[in-house]
């Protein structure tokens, strides 16, 4: 068992907690704040116990100068000062005297967000990379080190595994909630235990069928990846999205577990993605040359309903349409409706299959919407995660 931030005496403490603000913002406006608001557990329990909170998060990815005022975290510390009701520092630099400065001068339950750690990527990717020098000058701002980023959990990066390699250490609320229900839910899921796999590719996936087709008792398949598959079974699937790569994988997946794998029978196709094309229902068995299928179709619905009515532990990752377009968003919001109904426990595997839900609006209509999306798949896959790894035990 992992340490957390009870585990520590924080009154006047500087406790450094790395945070995942990676939040997505068009025309200077926040456009999700979820991320955000899954912090404000582990922030308030640091500020109520005396903490002097300094917060740590990344924004998107910064690869050349011309990403820097795109990517800051001005705009996040307005938002994140109206959810904690107190004022919220806000240092534009993630080093040097300017910063030095205003972590000196904090008080008792005071908080500082510090600039986007990856500034730090634009002379040689310091941040992404573990560099020791970064991670040792962050340590120094502090006494106590936090991760509550569980969704950049399962990369190196100096500002998580670095800074714990250094300082005394724990998880915060938020991480070892979605551990914990993660893992229970693979490691001891009530039964059936049932997994939807959406998304583009197989390749994407590859890890994560391997482990869970050992111990789910069904895996529905739908979104791209779905017509992989089809192909693998000797289907034509016109010039729908197929990992020719991967063809001979999804082979090898049906001959060993066709019981298991739940593929869609009938698909909503056509010839071209926008909003305004012609649309129509296609048997599996039946899709044409020209055909493009972009989303499951209604038998399918109604074929997945079966198993997730009487399914007791749901995961779902990757959405089982081209969902951001409003016509192929039909089957992923036939099955949160579905999913919102049920007496199961019903989790959404963040990344784009969080966005799809809660744009939906589904948003509180399951057990628990991850905030990771590649860190929630690797521990799907049994990977263990290096920024958790690496926090003390017990």
């Amino acid at each position: 068992m992992k340490k957390t931030i009870r585990d520590y005496n924080l009154y006047d403490k500087k406790v450094i907690i790395r945070c995942d603000f990676n939040v997505p913002i068009a025309n200077n406006v926040i456009l999700d704040d979820n991320r955000i608001v899954a912090s404000l557990d582990t922030i308030e329990y640091a500020i109520n116990n005396g903490a002097k909170v300094i917060l740590l998060s990344h924004l998107g990815r910064i690869k050349e100068a011309s990403d820097l005022a795109n990517n800051s975290l001005d705009l996040v510390a307005k938002r994140l000062e109206e959810l904690l009701k107190r004022k919220v520092i806000f240092v534009d630099v993630t080093r040097g005297k300017k910063l030095e400065k205003a972590i000196k001068k904090m008080r008792v339950g005071s908080v500082v967000l510090i600039q986007n750690t990856r500034y730090e990527d634009l002379d040689g990717k310091k941040e992404s990379s573990n560099d020791l020098e970064l991670a040792s000058y962050w340590a120094s701002l502090g006494d106590i080190y936090i991760n509550d980023a569980f969704g950049t959990s399962h990369r190196a990066h100096a500002s998580n595994v670095g800074l714990a390699s250094i300082l005394p250490n724990g998880i915060g609320f938020l991480i070892e909630k979605e551990v914990n229900i993660l893992e229970r839910s693979i490691n001891n899921p009530k039964r059936p235990f049932t997994v939807i796999l959406g998304g583009a590719k197989v390749n994407d996936k590859i890890g994560v069928i391997e482990n869970l087709v050992k111990i789910a008792d069904y895996i529905l398949i739908g979104g791209g990846m779905a017509y992989t598959f089809l192909v693998a079974k000797g289907l034509n699937v016109g010039k729908s999205l197929v990992d020719k790569e991967n063809i001979d994988f999804c082979k090898k997946i049906l001959d060993n577990y066709s019981s298991k794998i739940i593929l869609p029978v009938d698909n909503l196709v056509a010839n071209e993605i926008n909003n305004s094309s012609m649309v129509r229902v296609a048997p599996s068995d039946n899709i044409q040359d020209m055909d493009i299928a972009l989303d499951i179709g209604p038998k399918t619905v109604t074929l997945f309903n079966e198993y997730l009515m009487k399914s007791k532990t749901i995961i779902w990752n990757g959405p089982v349409g081209f969902s951001e377009i409003k016509n192929f968003s039909k089957g992923t919001k036939a099955l949160c409706e579905t999913l919102s109904k049920l007496d199961a426990i019903t989790i959404i595997g963040g990344g784009d299959t969080a966005s799809s839900v809660i744009n939906l609006g589904y948003k509180d209509k399951f057990t628990h919407i991850s905030t990771g999306g590649g860190a929630t798949l690797e521990l799907l896959e049994g990977k263990d995660l290096p920024g958790i790894s690496i926090i003390s035990n017990l």
